[in-house]
Protein backbone atom coordinates (compact mmCIF):
# COMPACT_ATOMS: atom_id res chain seq x y z
CA UNK A 1 0.00 0.00 0.00
CA UNK A 2 1.17 3.53 -0.81
CA UNK A 3 0.65 6.78 1.02
CA UNK A 4 1.14 10.44 0.19
CA UNK A 5 3.33 12.63 2.36
CA UNK A 6 2.42 16.28 1.94
CA UNK A 7 4.16 19.31 3.40
CA UNK A 8 1.64 22.09 2.99
CA UNK A 9 1.78 25.83 2.73
CA UNK A 10 3.26 26.12 -0.75
CA UNK A 11 1.32 28.12 -3.40
CA UNK A 12 0.91 26.51 -6.82
CA UNK A 13 2.19 28.06 -10.05
CA UNK A 14 2.44 26.91 -13.65
CA UNK A 15 0.48 24.96 -16.25
CA UNK A 16 -0.85 21.40 -16.37
CA UNK A 17 -2.91 19.38 -18.83
CA UNK A 18 -6.14 17.72 -17.76
CA UNK A 19 -6.34 13.98 -18.46
CA UNK A 20 -9.11 12.15 -20.28
CA UNK A 21 -12.35 11.56 -18.40
CA UNK A 22 -12.60 8.40 -16.32
CA UNK A 23 -16.39 8.53 -16.27
CA UNK A 24 -16.50 8.74 -20.06
CA UNK A 25 -13.79 6.14 -20.73
CA UNK A 26 -15.55 3.29 -18.92
CA UNK A 27 -18.87 3.32 -20.85
CA UNK A 28 -17.01 3.92 -24.14
CA UNK A 29 -14.97 0.78 -23.46
CA UNK A 30 -18.10 -1.23 -22.67
CA UNK A 31 -19.86 0.09 -25.79
CA UNK A 32 -17.12 -1.39 -27.97
CA UNK A 33 -18.66 -4.81 -27.24
CA UNK A 34 -21.64 -3.82 -29.42
CA UNK A 35 -19.64 -3.66 -32.66
CA UNK A 36 -17.27 -6.60 -33.38
CA UNK A 37 -13.92 -5.39 -34.67
CA UNK A 38 -11.11 -3.00 -33.79
CA UNK A 39 -11.94 0.23 -31.95
CA UNK A 40 -9.50 2.99 -31.08
CA UNK A 41 -10.18 5.49 -28.31
CA UNK A 42 -7.77 8.38 -27.80
CA UNK A 43 -7.14 10.40 -24.63
CA UNK A 44 -7.76 7.44 -22.31
CA UNK A 45 -6.19 7.95 -18.86
CA UNK A 46 -4.04 5.38 -17.07
CA UNK A 47 -6.24 4.75 -14.04
CA UNK A 48 -6.98 1.82 -11.82
CA UNK A 49 -10.64 1.79 -12.94
CA UNK A 50 -9.66 1.86 -16.62
CA UNK A 51 -7.33 -1.11 -16.13
CA UNK A 52 -10.06 -2.95 -14.20
CA UNK A 53 -12.50 -2.46 -17.07
CA UNK A 54 -9.82 -3.57 -19.54
CA UNK A 55 -9.31 -6.76 -17.52
CA UNK A 56 -13.07 -7.38 -17.49
CA UNK A 57 -13.26 -6.97 -21.28
CA UNK A 58 -10.38 -9.43 -21.67
CA UNK A 59 -12.33 -11.97 -19.60
CA UNK A 60 -15.26 -11.50 -22.00
CA UNK A 61 -12.88 -12.22 -24.90
CA UNK A 62 -11.70 -8.81 -26.11
CA UNK A 63 -8.10 -7.86 -26.79
CA UNK A 64 -7.27 -4.57 -25.11
CA UNK A 65 -4.08 -2.51 -25.34
CA UNK A 66 -3.33 0.91 -23.85
CA UNK A 67 -0.23 2.49 -25.38
CA UNK A 68 0.34 5.99 -24.13
CA UNK A 69 -3.21 7.32 -24.03
CA UNK A 70 -4.40 5.38 -27.11
CA UNK A 71 -6.57 2.39 -26.31
CA UNK A 72 -7.11 -0.28 -28.96
CA UNK A 73 -9.94 -2.77 -28.39
CA UNK A 74 -10.61 -5.76 -30.61
CA UNK A 75 -14.02 -7.14 -29.71
CA UNK A 76 -14.25 -9.62 -32.59
CA UNK A 77 -13.91 -12.70 -30.37
CA UNK A 78 -16.05 -11.66 -27.42
CA UNK A 79 -18.22 -14.59 -26.41
CA UNK A 80 -18.02 -15.10 -22.63
CA UNK A 81 -21.07 -13.29 -21.27
CA UNK A 82 -20.18 -13.17 -17.59
CA UNK A 83 -18.66 -10.46 -15.38
CA UNK A 84 -17.44 -12.29 -12.25
CA UNK A 85 -17.84 -11.08 -8.68
CA UNK A 86 -14.09 -11.15 -8.00
CA UNK A 87 -13.65 -8.33 -10.49
CA UNK A 88 -16.95 -6.45 -10.42
CA UNK A 89 -16.79 -6.01 -6.63
CA UNK A 90 -13.84 -3.66 -7.11
CA UNK A 91 -15.65 -1.25 -9.44
CA UNK A 92 -19.35 -0.47 -9.74
CA UNK A 93 -19.00 0.78 -13.32
CA UNK A 94 -18.45 -2.85 -14.38
CA UNK A 95 -22.24 -3.11 -14.59
CA UNK A 96 -21.93 -1.12 -17.85
CA UNK A 97 -21.25 -4.40 -19.68
CA UNK A 98 -24.80 -5.58 -18.95
CA UNK A 99 -26.50 -3.61 -21.75
CA UNK A 100 -23.92 -4.33 -24.47
CA UNK A 101 -23.75 -8.08 -23.69
CA UNK A 102 -27.53 -8.37 -23.66
CA UNK A 103 -27.86 -6.43 -26.93
CA UNK A 104 -25.16 -8.37 -28.80
CA UNK A 105 -25.59 -11.90 -27.41
CA UNK A 106 -29.08 -11.96 -25.89
CA UNK A 107 -27.73 -12.96 -22.50
CA UNK A 108 -25.54 -11.69 -19.69
CA UNK A 109 -24.53 -12.79 -16.20
CA UNK A 110 -23.12 -9.86 -14.26
CA UNK A 111 -22.28 -9.76 -10.58
CA UNK A 112 -24.06 -7.19 -8.48
CA UNK A 113 -21.54 -4.36 -8.18
CA UNK A 114 -19.33 -3.25 -5.32
CA UNK A 115 -17.11 -0.15 -5.37
CA UNK A 116 -16.81 2.82 -3.04
CA UNK A 117 -17.68 2.14 0.58
CA UNK A 118 -20.15 5.02 0.96
CA UNK A 119 -23.86 4.76 0.51
CA UNK A 120 -26.24 2.61 -1.52
CA UNK A 121 -26.18 2.94 -5.30
CA UNK A 122 -28.84 0.47 -6.43
CA UNK A 123 -28.92 -0.98 -9.93
CA UNK A 124 -32.72 -1.19 -9.92
CA UNK A 125 -33.06 1.46 -12.65
CA UNK A 126 -30.65 -0.47 -14.90
CA UNK A 127 -32.66 -3.66 -14.46
CA UNK A 128 -36.09 -2.09 -14.90
CA UNK A 129 -34.87 -0.45 -18.08
CA UNK A 130 -33.68 -3.79 -19.47
CA UNK A 131 -37.02 -5.38 -18.56
CA UNK A 132 -38.86 -2.62 -20.44
CA UNK A 133 -36.75 -3.51 -23.48
CA UNK A 134 -37.96 -7.10 -23.25
CA UNK A 135 -35.28 -8.80 -21.16
CA UNK A 136 -36.05 -11.38 -18.50
CA UNK A 137 -34.11 -10.49 -15.34
CA UNK A 138 -33.40 -12.76 -12.39
CA UNK A 139 -31.10 -12.40 -9.39
CA UNK A 140 -29.25 -15.62 -8.69
CA UNK A 141 -26.62 -15.94 -6.00
CA UNK A 142 -25.56 -12.31 -6.16
CA UNK A 143 -25.60 -12.21 -9.97
CA UNK A 144 -27.84 -10.41 -12.43
CA UNK A 145 -28.92 -12.97 -15.01
CA UNK A 146 -30.47 -11.35 -18.08
CA UNK A 147 -31.87 -13.04 -21.19
CA UNK A 148 -33.71 -11.75 -24.24
CA UNK A 149 -34.48 -13.51 -27.50
CA UNK A 150 -34.92 -10.04 -29.01
CA UNK A 151 -34.90 -6.60 -27.48
CA UNK A 152 -37.65 -4.22 -28.57
CA UNK A 153 -38.14 -0.48 -28.27
CA UNK A 154 -40.03 0.94 -25.31
CA UNK A 155 -40.85 4.13 -23.44
CA UNK A 156 -38.72 4.29 -20.29
CA UNK A 157 -39.28 6.97 -17.66
CA UNK A 158 -36.64 7.17 -14.94
CA UNK A 159 -38.00 8.38 -11.58
CA UNK A 160 -34.64 10.04 -10.93
CA UNK A 161 -31.91 11.08 -13.33
CA UNK A 162 -29.25 8.35 -13.35
CA UNK A 163 -26.05 8.54 -15.39
CA UNK A 164 -25.33 4.82 -15.08
CA UNK A 165 -28.84 3.65 -15.92
CA UNK A 166 -29.14 6.08 -18.83
CA UNK A 167 -25.85 4.86 -20.30
CA UNK A 168 -26.63 1.17 -19.85
CA UNK A 169 -30.14 1.36 -21.32
CA UNK A 170 -28.87 3.53 -24.16
CA UNK A 171 -26.30 0.88 -25.12
CA UNK A 172 -28.93 -1.85 -25.09
CA UNK A 173 -31.53 0.18 -26.99
CA UNK A 174 -29.35 0.97 -30.02
CA UNK A 175 -29.66 -2.65 -31.23
CA UNK A 176 -33.28 -3.13 -30.12
CA UNK A 177 -36.00 -3.46 -32.73
CA UNK A 178 -38.10 -0.31 -33.00
CA UNK A 179 -38.00 3.02 -31.19
CA UNK A 180 -37.01 3.62 -27.59
CA UNK A 181 -37.69 6.85 -25.72
CA UNK A 182 -35.86 7.53 -22.45
CA UNK A 183 -37.42 10.29 -20.35
CA UNK A 184 -35.65 12.03 -17.47
CA UNK A 185 -32.41 10.87 -19.06
CA UNK A 186 -29.09 12.07 -17.67
CA UNK A 187 -27.66 15.13 -19.45
CA UNK A 188 -24.05 14.79 -18.26
CA UNK A 189 -21.29 15.31 -20.85
CA UNK A 190 -20.20 11.69 -20.37
CA UNK A 191 -23.63 10.51 -21.58
CA UNK A 192 -23.59 12.95 -24.50
CA UNK A 193 -20.23 11.61 -25.63
CA UNK A 194 -21.32 8.01 -25.19
CA UNK A 195 -24.24 8.82 -27.46
CA UNK A 196 -21.97 10.49 -30.02
CA UNK A 197 -19.68 7.45 -29.93
CA UNK A 198 -22.65 5.17 -30.59
CA UNK A 199 -23.89 7.44 -33.39
CA UNK A 200 -20.42 7.33 -34.96
CA UNK A 201 -20.76 3.53 -34.93
CA UNK A 202 -24.04 3.78 -36.81
CA UNK A 203 -26.63 4.21 -34.04
CA UNK A 204 -29.55 6.61 -34.44
CA UNK A 205 -29.87 8.63 -31.25
CA UNK A 206 -31.56 12.02 -31.03
CA UNK A 207 -31.86 14.44 -28.12
CA UNK A 208 -28.34 14.13 -26.71
CA UNK A 209 -27.80 16.81 -24.07
CA UNK A 210 -31.52 16.93 -23.24
CA UNK A 211 -33.53 14.86 -20.78
CA UNK A 212 -35.43 13.02 -23.53
CA UNK A 213 -33.53 10.61 -25.76
CA UNK A 214 -35.04 8.91 -28.81
CA UNK A 215 -33.26 5.84 -30.14
CA UNK A 216 -34.15 4.20 -33.42
CA UNK A 217 -32.83 0.64 -33.27
CA UNK A 218 -30.44 -0.56 -35.99
CA UNK A 219 -29.40 -4.05 -37.09
CA UNK A 220 -25.67 -3.66 -36.54
CA UNK A 221 -22.90 -1.22 -35.58
CA UNK A 222 -19.35 -0.86 -36.86
CA UNK A 223 -16.06 -0.10 -35.08
CA UNK A 224 -14.72 3.47 -35.06
CA UNK A 225 -11.92 5.69 -33.81
CA UNK A 226 -12.99 8.23 -31.22
CA UNK A 227 -11.47 10.88 -28.93
CA UNK A 228 -12.38 10.86 -25.23
CA UNK A 229 -13.37 14.13 -23.54
CA UNK A 230 -11.27 15.79 -20.81
CA UNK A 231 -12.10 14.97 -17.19
CA UNK A 232 -14.23 17.81 -15.81
CA UNK A 233 -13.94 16.49 -12.24
CA UNK A 234 -10.14 16.42 -12.40
CA UNK A 235 -10.23 19.97 -13.75
CA UNK A 236 -12.53 21.10 -10.96
CA UNK A 237 -10.35 19.39 -8.37
CA UNK A 238 -7.19 21.18 -9.51
CA UNK A 239 -9.01 24.52 -9.64
CA UNK A 240 -10.07 24.00 -6.02
CA UNK A 241 -6.49 22.97 -5.12
CA UNK A 242 -5.18 26.31 -6.36
CA UNK A 243 -8.03 28.18 -4.68
CA UNK A 244 -7.15 26.53 -1.37
CA UNK A 245 -3.34 26.61 -1.55
CA UNK A 246 -3.07 29.92 -3.42
CA UNK A 247 -1.15 30.68 -6.58
CA UNK A 248 -1.60 31.19 -10.31
CA UNK A 249 -2.23 28.12 -12.50
CA UNK A 250 -3.53 27.53 -16.01
CA UNK A 251 -5.31 24.25 -16.75
CA UNK A 252 -5.14 23.17 -20.38
CA UNK A 253 -6.82 20.43 -22.46
CA UNK A 254 -10.22 20.90 -20.84
CA UNK A 255 -13.75 21.82 -21.87
CA UNK A 256 -14.74 24.94 -19.97
CA UNK A 257 -18.34 24.53 -21.14
CA UNK A 258 -18.47 21.36 -19.02
CA UNK A 259 -17.43 23.27 -15.88
CA UNK A 260 -20.11 25.95 -15.65
CA UNK A 261 -21.38 25.30 -12.13
CA UNK A 262 -17.86 24.86 -10.69
CA UNK A 263 -16.55 28.04 -12.38
CA UNK A 264 -19.58 30.00 -11.17
CA UNK A 265 -18.99 28.82 -7.60
CA UNK A 266 -15.31 29.75 -7.70
CA UNK A 267 -16.12 33.24 -8.94
CA UNK A 268 -18.67 33.65 -6.15
CA UNK A 269 -15.94 32.57 -3.73
CA UNK A 270 -13.83 35.50 -4.90
CA UNK A 271 -11.29 33.94 -7.25
CA UNK A 272 -10.12 35.47 -10.52
CA UNK A 273 -10.69 33.26 -13.56
CA UNK A 274 -9.70 33.66 -17.19
CA UNK A 275 -11.89 31.24 -19.09
CA UNK A 276 -11.19 30.06 -22.65
CA UNK A 277 -12.91 27.19 -24.49
CA UNK A 278 -10.00 24.80 -23.78
CA UNK A 279 -8.27 26.38 -20.80
CA UNK A 280 -8.93 28.09 -17.47
CA UNK A 281 -6.49 30.26 -15.53
CA UNK A 282 -7.12 30.74 -11.82
CA UNK A 283 -5.41 33.31 -9.63
CA UNK A 284 -5.88 32.86 -5.90
CA UNK A 285 -4.72 34.95 -2.99
CA UNK A 286 -6.18 34.89 0.51
CA UNK A 287 -9.13 32.99 1.91
CA UNK A 288 -12.27 32.19 -0.05
CA UNK A 289 -15.59 33.86 0.54
CA UNK A 290 -18.14 31.36 1.89
CA UNK A 291 -20.50 29.93 -0.74
CA UNK A 292 -23.48 27.69 -0.02
CA UNK A 293 -24.02 24.88 -2.54
CA UNK A 294 -26.42 22.08 -3.35
CA UNK A 295 -25.32 19.26 -5.63
CA UNK A 296 -27.61 18.47 -8.53
CA UNK A 297 -27.63 16.51 -11.79
CA UNK A 298 -25.81 18.22 -14.66
CA UNK A 299 -25.70 21.13 -15.34
CA UNK A 300 -25.87 21.62 -11.56
CA UNK A 301 -22.94 21.42 -9.18
CA UNK A 302 -21.58 17.83 -9.40
CA UNK A 303 -21.73 15.49 -6.44
CA UNK A 304 -18.21 14.36 -7.42
CA UNK A 305 -16.99 17.87 -6.43
CA UNK A 306 -18.80 18.02 -3.08
CA UNK A 307 -15.87 16.77 -0.98
CA UNK A 308 -13.39 19.11 -2.67
CA UNK A 309 -15.70 22.08 -2.11
CA UNK A 310 -16.03 21.26 1.58
CA UNK A 311 -12.21 21.23 1.80
CA UNK A 312 -12.10 24.68 0.18
CA UNK A 313 -14.79 26.05 2.48
CA UNK A 314 -12.90 24.69 5.51
CA UNK A 315 -10.60 27.74 5.19
CA UNK A 316 -13.21 30.22 3.94
CA UNK A 317 -13.71 33.55 5.64
CA UNK A 318 -17.08 32.63 7.14
CA UNK A 319 -19.62 29.80 7.30
CA UNK A 320 -21.16 27.85 4.45
CA UNK A 321 -23.60 24.97 3.96
CA UNK A 322 -23.02 22.22 1.40
CA UNK A 323 -25.95 19.90 0.72
CA UNK A 324 -25.62 16.70 -1.31
CA UNK A 325 -28.96 15.87 -2.92
CA UNK A 326 -27.55 13.02 -5.03
CA UNK A 327 -25.80 10.76 -2.49
CA UNK A 328 -27.09 11.85 0.87
CA UNK A 329 -24.52 10.02 3.02
CA UNK A 330 -21.38 10.80 1.05
CA UNK A 331 -19.57 12.51 3.91
CA UNK A 332 -16.91 10.07 5.16
CA UNK A 333 -14.25 12.71 4.42
CA UNK A 334 -15.68 15.08 7.02
CA UNK A 335 -14.20 13.28 10.04
CA UNK A 336 -10.77 13.18 8.37
CA UNK A 337 -10.91 16.88 7.44
CA UNK A 338 -11.70 17.61 11.07
CA UNK A 339 -8.47 15.85 12.04
CA UNK A 340 -6.72 18.58 10.04
CA UNK A 341 -8.53 21.25 12.07
CA UNK A 342 -11.64 21.84 9.96
CA UNK A 343 -14.80 22.92 11.81
CA UNK A 344 -17.64 20.95 10.22
CA UNK A 345 -21.02 19.88 11.55
CA UNK A 346 -23.22 17.37 9.74
CA UNK A 347 -26.97 17.92 9.69
CA UNK A 348 -28.45 15.08 7.67
CA UNK A 349 -27.20 15.48 4.10
CA UNK A 350 -25.83 18.98 4.77
CA UNK A 351 -22.33 19.87 5.96
CA UNK A 352 -22.22 23.18 7.83
CA UNK A 353 -18.64 24.42 7.50
CA UNK A 354 -17.24 27.21 9.65
CA UNK A 355 -14.07 28.41 7.98
CA UNK A 356 -10.86 28.45 10.04
CA UNK A 357 -7.73 30.53 9.53
CA UNK A 358 -5.38 27.55 9.54
CA UNK A 359 -5.40 23.83 8.96
CA UNK A 360 -2.78 21.67 10.66
CA UNK A 361 -1.10 18.62 9.14
CA UNK A 362 -2.00 15.22 10.62
CA UNK A 363 -2.27 11.55 9.64
CA UNK A 364 -5.50 10.98 7.68
CA UNK A 365 -7.05 8.11 5.75
CA UNK A 366 -8.94 8.17 2.48
CA UNK A 367 -12.22 6.30 2.30
CA UNK A 368 -13.23 6.77 -1.35
CA UNK A 369 -12.08 8.42 -4.54
CA UNK A 370 -13.34 11.97 -4.05
CA UNK A 371 -12.66 11.90 -0.31
CA UNK A 372 -9.03 11.24 -1.21
CA UNK A 373 -8.99 14.31 -3.41
CA UNK A 374 -10.43 16.52 -0.66
CA UNK A 375 -7.77 15.36 1.80
CA UNK A 376 -4.96 16.07 -0.68
CA UNK A 377 -6.35 19.58 -1.17
CA UNK A 378 -6.57 20.18 2.56
CA UNK A 379 -3.05 18.80 3.04
CA UNK A 380 -1.68 21.23 0.45
CA UNK A 381 -3.01 24.14 2.51
CA UNK A 382 -2.26 22.75 6.00
CA UNK A 383 0.71 23.77 8.10
CA UNK A 384 3.23 20.97 8.56
CA UNK A 385 3.10 17.37 7.42
CA UNK A 386 0.06 15.38 6.34
CA UNK A 387 0.27 11.62 5.77
CA UNK A 388 -2.60 10.32 3.61
CA UNK A 389 -3.00 6.55 3.60
CA UNK A 390 -5.00 4.19 1.36
CA UNK A 391 -4.29 6.29 -1.71
CA UNK A 392 -5.26 3.40 -3.97
CA UNK A 393 -8.63 5.17 -3.95
CA UNK A 394 -7.16 8.24 -5.67
CA UNK A 395 -5.50 6.03 -8.31
CA UNK A 396 -8.99 4.96 -9.43
CA UNK A 397 -9.75 8.39 -10.86
CA UNK A 398 -6.73 10.73 -11.04
CA UNK A 399 -3.83 10.13 -13.41
CA UNK A 400 -0.39 10.90 -11.89
CA UNK A 401 -1.95 13.33 -9.43
CA UNK A 402 1.19 13.76 -7.32
CA UNK A 403 3.38 14.35 -10.40
CA UNK A 404 1.05 17.05 -11.69
CA UNK A 405 0.95 18.75 -8.30
CA UNK A 406 4.73 18.61 -7.93
CA UNK A 407 5.09 20.25 -11.34
CA UNK A 408 3.16 23.19 -9.85
CA UNK A 409 5.44 23.41 -6.82
CA UNK A 410 3.59 21.24 -4.31
CA UNK A 411 5.62 19.23 -1.80
CA UNK A 412 3.95 15.84 -2.19
CA UNK A 413 5.57 12.42 -2.56
CA UNK A 414 4.31 8.87 -2.77
CA UNK A 415 5.85 6.45 -0.30
CA UNK A 416 5.45 2.75 0.40
CA UNK A 417 3.52 1.93 3.53
CA UNK A 418 3.59 -1.45 5.29
CA UNK A 419 0.44 -3.44 4.60
CA UNK A 420 -2.11 -3.16 7.41
CA UNK A 421 -5.16 -5.36 7.70
CA UNK A 422 -8.45 -3.49 7.62
CA UNK A 423 -11.62 -5.52 7.84
CA UNK A 424 -13.48 -2.85 5.84
CA UNK A 425 -11.33 -3.70 2.80
CA UNK A 426 -12.45 -7.31 2.80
Amino acid sequence: MDKFVIHGGKPLYGKIKVSGAKNASLPLMAAAILAPGIHRIRNVPHLRDVHTMAHLLRIIGARVDLAGNLMTLDTSDCSFCEAPYELVKTMRASVYVLGPLLARFGRARVSLPGGCAWGPRPVDLHLKGMERLGAKIELQGGYIVAEARELHGARIVFPISSVGATGNVLMAAVLARGTTVIENAAREPEIVYLGEYLNAMGARIQGLGTDVLQIEGVDYLHPVEFVNIPDRIEAGTFLCAVALAGGDVTLENLRSDHLGAVLDALELAGFTLEVQPESVRIQAEGRARPVDLRTAPYPGFPTDMQAQWIALMARANGSSAITDTIYTDRFTHVAELMRLGADIRLEGNTAVVRGVKELKGAPVMSTDLRASASLILAGLAAEGRTDLTRVYHIDRGYERVEEKLRSLGADIVREDEPMQFDAKDE
